[in-house]
C-alpha cells in the first residue's frame, strides 16, 4: 500500500469519524485533500478541526503519535467521540494509568467510539503545554538537517496523551528574538532545549531570557553540548533541570512529575541542584555485555511535524537504525559506551511511508535518508540478518541510505575465514540494496596511538578493511584523526606514512567472488595488480584533523595527567590542551585555520548527490593533499627554536594590586623599603588611612600604564620582582584613591641592589 493510499485512509477515517460527532459534519474531498498532508502535525489538524467544525462539535484534542494518533472531538450532548486514525481498536493501545481512571469507552474493540470523559481527563489531554526548542549557528553548519533530538522527545511526550506539544528549530527561519518572542508572550509550561556544540553562547541568552519571566517554566535542557557543562550550568541556574541520557524517559517522568504523579528524584536521567552527578562518563571503564534494551527504550523513531519545513529549506532527513556504540573510545565521554540497541526493521515501514509521502511533496530532495548510527551493524548472532533485513526495509520504500560503522564489522583478527566471507557478501549486498555510503572511524594507523585511543583495532587490521571495502566497492568515508596532544615525533611520522600509503585502495571488483577478495586483499602481489595507486589520505573524508579534548574523556583525563591541559572552553565542550611535542602543536594550529576555513564548505557538500559533490571535489581534494604534504614537510624540516631561559629567583617581590574600585596600588607594609623611593618617584603617593602606595587615577590609563613600565624596570634592575593582581575592592570606609592629590609618606631609604626579576 502506498502512502497516498494510506494517508487517504487516515483522512477518510477522520472524516467518518466527524459525523458521528454531528451529523451536519460532511467535510468534501477538497477539504479532505487539504487534511491529508496535515496528518504528520497533530496541531495542524487540531487546527484543521477547529476551522471547519465551528459551530458543530465543541472542543477538540489531538494526541498520540504518528502510527497511532489519536483524535478527541466533543459532541453537542457533552459526549466525546475518540477516533484512532490507525483504524486500530482502541483496546490494543498501551493507555496511560489516568486514562483507566478518567475515561470510559464505549466501544473499546473498535477504532471509533463514543466516550466519557472525566474534567481530570480533559485537564490532562490539555496540559502540560510543552515547547521543544532546537538551536542553530548558520555558520557552523549551512545545511539544514532534520531535528531528530527534539523529534524523538517529542514522539515519547505524546505516547504519554498527556499535554501538547510544539517544536521550534532554529534551522528553519525562527531566529533567537523569535523564540524569546514566543516564550515571553506565550509562556509554556515545560521548555525542552536542545543545544549542542557551539551552541552555549545561545543556550545562556536563551535561558537568561526564559528565568528572567515572572513565573518561569519547567525548563530542561539537553544535548551532547549540555551534558559537557552539567556543573557549569547548575551553578548558573539552580532551577535548570539537565537531561543526561537520550530524552524519551526524561520527558516522559517530567510530564508525570509536572502533574504530581512523580517526584523529581525519581525522573529518569536527570541532573539538578542537589543530585550526585557522578563519575560514569569520566573513565573508561570495564567493558560490559550490552544490556537487553526493552521496546519502550528502543523505539527512537521521531514525530515527522518539522520534515516539510526541513526540506522547504533544502534540507536533508535523518533517522536512527540503532542507538548506542560497542565500544569504548578514550575521546568520546558519552554514557552509552558500551551498549548498543538495534530497532526492529519491521517497525520502520509505517516510518519510511510517511517519510515518502512528505518526499513526493518535494521531487527536488533527494530520496536519501542519512542513518546517524554510531555503529549500524551491531552485536549478536543476528547482526547480519537484521543489517540485511534493515537495508531490505529501506531499499523497499524506495530510499538511498547512509551510515557509519566501526572498522570491525569488515575484518577481525580473533574471526576465521568464514566470517570474513560472510561480512564481504554482506557489505556487497548493502550496496545492491541502496547504501550510498559508509562513514568508518579509522582514526589512525599507527598502533600505539590506537591503543591511546582505546579503539580495540590496529594499524594492518585497519588496511586489510579497507582493501577489503574498496575492493567490494562499498563507497566510503573514512575519518583519520591526524594530530594528538600527546603525540610523539615518531608516531607523528608514521602517521604521515600511513596517509600516504598507495597499497590500501583497490579498485571496484564487482564480479569477482568474495571468497577471493578476503584472500587477496592479504596477498601483496594481488594488491599490487588491483591498486589504484591512490595514497590513502585521498580517500580520508576530513584531512588534518586536530583530536578534541572533550570535557569528561578518558583521553582528556590523560591529558591532565600529562600536565597539558588548559582552560576549558564551554561553548564546544571541549578542554584547551598544550601538544607534548610543539612542533606538532604548531603543524595542527596550522592545520586547523585551515580546516576552519573550508569546513562549512565540506559540510554543505557532504550529502549531495556523488556525481555533483565529485565535480565540486575534482578541484578541492588536490587542495587538502597540497596543503598536508606541505604542513608535514615543514614539520620535518623545521628546526627547534631555542628556547628562553627560566626567571632567576628573587627574594623581594612588589606585588601591585588593581582594585575593584579602579585604585591601583599596594599595601605600604608589603613593600620592600628599597623599592619606597621608586615606587614615590614614579607617582604612587602614600595614603595613611588606607596604609597603602597609590596611583591616582588622573593620571589616566596611558599615564598610569607609562609609570607601571618604568617602575617595573627600575625595580626589575634592583632585583626586585614585580607581579599585578586583581583584589576585591577596599572597605567602604576608605577614602577612594581615583582623584587623590599628592601626599607626604614617610622617610623612604635609598634603594639596594637584589636578585633580578620582573
Amino acid at each position: 500500500m502506498t502512502e497516498e493510499r494510506t494517508m487517504t485512509l487516515q483522512a477518510r477515517r477522520l472524516a467518518y469519524a466527524l459525523r458521528l460527532v454531528n451529523p451536519s459534519l460532511h467535510p468534501h474531498d477538497g477539504a479532505i485533500a487539504t487534511l491529508e498532508p496535515l496528518l504528520i502535525n497533530p496541531n495542524q489538524v487540531r487546527g484543521w478541526l477547529e476551522e471547519h467544525c465551528t459551530p458543530y462539535a465543541g472542543r477538540v484534542h489531538v494526541t498520540g503519535t504518528l502510527d497511532r494518533r489519536l483524535v478527541f472531538a466533543e459532541r453537542p450532548d457533552g459526549r466525546w467521540v475518540v477516533a484512532d486514525l490507525s483504524g486500530q481498536p482502541h483496546h490494543q493501545r498501551a493507555w496511560p494509568v489516568w486514562a483507566h481512571a478518567h475515561m470510559d469507552l464505549e466501544s473499546a474493540h473498535e477504532w471509533l467510539s463514543l466516550a466519557d470523559l472525566a474534567p481530570e481527563a480533559l485537564y490532562r489531554l490539555s496540559r502540560p503545554r510543552v515547547l521543544l526548542a532546537a538551536l542553530y549557528h548558520p555558520e557552523y553548519f549551512p545545511l539544514p538537517r532534520f531535528p531528530l533530538g527534539i523529534s524523538d522527545v517529542a514522539r515519547a511526550a505524546r505516547a504519554c496523551l498527556m499535554g501538547e506539544v510544539e517544536l521550534a528549530d532554529m534551522q528553519l527561519g525562527i531566529t533567537l528574538p523569535d523564540l524569546v518572542k514566543h516564550i515571553t508572550d506565550e509562556p509554556p509550561d515545560i521548555l525542552g532545549i536542545s543545544a549542542t556544540f557551539g551552541q552555549h553562547d545561545l543556550m545562556i541568552e536563551l535561558l537568561d531570557a526564559t528565568y528572567a519571566l515572572a513565573k518561569p517554566p519547567l525548563v530542561v535542557a539537553g544535548g551532547s553540548l549540555t551534558a559537557r557543562n552539567e556543573a557549569l550550568l547548575l551553578e548558573r541556574y539552580p532551577d535548570l533541570l539537565i537531561a543526561r541520557g537520550a530524552g524519551e524517559s526524561t520527558v516522559q517522568d517530567l510530564l508525570a512529575h509536572w502533574h504530581g504523579d512523580l517526584a523529581k528524584e525519581h525522573v529518569h536521567s536527570i541532573g539538578y541542584n542537589g543530585a550526585a552527578r557522578g563519575e560514569g562518563t569520566l573513565t573508561v571503564r570495564r567493558r560490559r555485555t550490552a544490556k537487553p534494551v526493552s521496546r519502550a527504550q528502543s523505539d527512537f523513531l521521531p514525530e515527522l511535524d518539522l520534515l516539510p519545513a526541513t526540506f522547504a529549506h533544502h534540507g536533508v532527513a535523518q533517522l536512527e537504525a540503532s542507538r548506542g556504540c560497542t565500544n569504548f573510545c578514550s575521546f568520546c565521554p558519552r554514557g552509552h559506551k558500551g551498549q548498543w540497541a538495534g530497532g526492529t526493521p519491521s517497525d520502520f515501514g509505517w516510518m519510511l511511508d510517511s517519510m515518502s509521502s512528505v518526499f513526493d511533496r518535494y521531487p527536488d530532495i533527494s530520496r536519501t535518508l542519512y542513518l546517524v548510527d554510531e555503529e549500524f551493524i551491531g552485536r549478536g548472532p543476528d547482526a547480519v540478518t537484521r543489517a540485511l533485513h534493515m537495508a531490505d526495509v529501506l531499499n523497499g520504500a524506495g530510499f538511498k541510505w547512509e551510515t557509519s560503522c566501526r572498522i570491525d564489522q569488515v575484518t577481525h583478527p580473533d574471526r576465521d575465514f568464514a566470517w570474513h566471507v560472510e561480512r564481504a557478501a554482506l557489505w556487497r549486498s548493502l550496496v545492491n540494496k541502496g547504501l550510498r555510503r559508509c562513514l568508518f572511524g579509522v582514526e589512525s594507523g599507527v598502533d600505539t596511538i590506537l591503543k591511546r585511543f582505546n579503539k580495540e583495532t590496529g594499524g594492518e587490521q585497519n588496511a586489510l578493511a579497507i582493501r577489503t571495502l574498496s575492493a567490494l566497492g562499498v563507497p566510503t568515508r573514512f575519518t583519520y584523526i591526524t594530530f594528538d596532544h600527546l603525540m610523539t615525533f615518531e608516531e607523528l611520522k608514521a602517521t604521515y606514512a600511513y596517509q600516504g600509503r598507495t597499497d590500501l585502495l583497490v579498485r571496484p571488483l564487482p564480479d569477482q567472488p568474495v571468497e577471493e577478495i578476503v584472500n587477496g586483499v592479504r596477498d601483496p602481489e594481488w594488491v599490487e595488480a588491483h591498486g589504484t595507486g591512490r595514497p590513502f589520505h585521498t580517500g580520508i573524508s576530513y584531512m588534518l584533523v586536530s583530536m578534541e579534548c572533550l570535557i569528561g574523556a578518558a583521553y582528556t583525563k590523560q591529558v591532565e595527567r600529562a600536565g597539558l591541559a588548559g582552560p576549558v572552553r564551554p561553548s564546544m565542550g571541549r578542554q584547551d590542551a598544550e601538544f607534548a611535542d610543539w612542533r606538532i602543536g604548531v603543524c595542527s594550529q596550522w592545520a586547523q585555520l585551515w580546516v576552519d576555513r573550508n569546513f562549512a564548505l565540506d559540510y554543505t557538500l557532504k550529502p549531495l548527490e556523488i556525481r555533483a559533490a565529485a565535480r565540486v571535489a575534482r578541484r578541492l581534494l588536490p587542495r587538502y593533499q597540497r596543503a598536508l604534504i606541505e604542513v608535514f614537510d615543514n614539520a620535518l624540516s623545521q628546526p627547534e627554536p631555542p628556547h628562553r631561559p627560566a626567571p632567576p629567583q628573587v627574594s623581594q617581590v612588589v606585588t601591585l594590586t588593581w582594585y575593584d574600585d579602579g585604585a591601583l596600588g599596594v599595601p605600604y607594609a608589603s613593600v620592600p623599603e628599597e623599592a619606597r623611593m621608586p615606587l614615590y618617584a614614579h607617582g604612587f603617593q602614600y595614603h595613611p588611612h588606607q596604609a597603602a602606595f597609590l596611583l591616582p587615577a588622573a593620571y589616566g590609563d596611558i599615564g598610569r600604564a607609562l609609570r607601571i613600565q618604568a617602575v617595573a624596570q627600575q625595580l626589575a634592575a634592583q632585583g626586585i620582582g614585580v607581579n599585578l593582581r586583581h583584589s576585591p575592592a577596599a572597605p567602604a570606609a576608605a577614602q577612594p584613591a581615583l582623584t587623590a592629590k599628592p601626599a607626604i609618606g614617610p622617610a623612604v631609604r635609598s634603594p639596594t641592589s637584589s636578585a633580578l626579576h620582573r
